[in-house]
């Protein structure tokens, strides 16, 4: 059941330095169902870190509810270029965000349901979790085959993964994090989540490829709404609170003081981007030449999203090298992005001889390092 549910006094009881939820005599206190009514991704894990810094959770566990519009969601330790298809992303407007936990990417839309399980973190269990969201589907529908598995994803019928896991453990508190593909685009989901660079190395977490399903492919009566409602129906009785799920608006800065601010650094390029673990860049791509191709060479150290070397090789008969090395100095310090790398080249080319073929030969070259980025 979904009822409207104002949440300042709530959360203002429930905060840290506030009364411990264990005074109150209300069973509703001693656990909370919640679902955004945001389909934003910034939001949604904006509202994630200010339960986990905010909220006193003992004798108190969350469970959050939660969809997105079309996003891919990488690791608090990934790398974006090794992980999905940027290019891609940016022409369909697809979001790309960087949580706070680690684990592998995912893709987002309104056909998959995010559940995210707060405790103590001497109360934190993935597996406890995972057999409850197991049981909820089970009520659904008693005969599917839905088992957790040792790295706490879960698989439908012993092969189609249909939920990963990711966590936060903090000092005092922590949260369990995972999705629940219902109905989500897969074509999207297999698009989205291929990376079409090449030469890269480096050290980030690599997401572990895997065969997917959807609930809904099982049974059209598995319904992102009948799912959740079935999940809060199992937690509640697991907890033994009101099968109540709250509403609440992740962007209300009255219900959730400074939140706008956490979903700000979230959506920051330096978020995203330069919080990327340092990472090279070794690749060839070939240029026409006449009747015939020619090889360019180009290698990059990339730390905190930034070049930090650059070194370009292209024939000197093809290009001067003078005018290659305005590149390789000129990328140093930059971003490692499309966007900054041709307002670069655009304020560098003013630099070089007014020559055609010169200019021609320079777009080239600038356009197929942008195709790295």
């Amino acid at each position: 059941m979904l009822i409207p549910f104002s949440m300042k006094n709530c959360f203002r009881l429930l905060c840290h330095h506030k009364v411990p939820t264990a005074s109150f005599r209300n069973p509703a206190t001693h656990g909370l169902i919640l679902q955004s009514i945001s389909n934003d991704v910034y939001q949604n894990l904006a509202l994630e870190d200010w339960i986990h810094d905010h909220i006193h959770l003992e004798g108190m566990p969350i469970l959050f509810l939660w969809r997105n519009s079309p996003c891919v969601v990488i690791g608090r330790h990934q790398n974006p270029w090794q992980e999905c298809n940027l290019h891609l992303m940016r022409q369909e407007g697809i979001k790309l965000a960087r949580r706070r936990s680690g684990g592998g990417t995912v893709y987002h839309d309104l056909g998959n349901i995010n559940l995210t399980f707060f405790t103590t973190k001497t109360k934190y269990d993935r597996m406890e979790n995972l057999k409850l969201i197991v049981r909820a589907l089970n009520a659904v529908q008693p005969y599917l085959d839905v088992q957790p598995t040792k790295k706490f994803d879960l698989l439908l019928d012993g092969q189609y993964k249909i939920s990963g896991t990711a966590s936060k453990i903090g000092r005092i508190a922590a949260y369990h994090h995972c999705t629940l593909l219902c109905s989500a685009d897969r074509t999207a989901l297999s698009s989205l989540l291929k990376s079409p660079y090449q030469g890269i190395k480096s050290n980030a977490t690599p997401s572990v490829p895997s065969v997917i399903k959807n609930l809904l492919e099982k049974d059209p009566l598995l319904s992102c709404e009948v799912l959740m409602s079935a999940i809060a129906a199992e937690y509640a009785a697991c907890h033994q609170i009101d099968n109540h799920i709250k509403l609440i608006n992740p962007a209300d800065e009255t219900q959730f003081p400074g939140i706008n601010s956490k979903a700000k650094e979230l959506q920051s390029w330096q978020w995203i981007y330069g919080r990327t673990p340092k990472f090279s860049v070794n690749t060839t791509f070939r240029v026409p030449y006449e009747q015939a191709h020619l090889e360019i060479q180009v290698f990059m150290d990339v730390k905190n999203g930034l070049i930090e070397t650059c070194d370009i090789k292209a024939p000197d008969h093809w290009l001067p090298l003078e005018i290659v090395n305005k590149l390789n100095s000129g990328f140093i310090g930059s971003k490692f992005c499309p966007i900054e790398t041709t307002l670069l080249t655009n304020i560098l080319l003013r630099t070089c001889p007014d020559e055609q073929h010169l200019h021609s030969k320079w777009n080239i070259l600038c356009e197929k390092i942008r195709g790295i980025m």
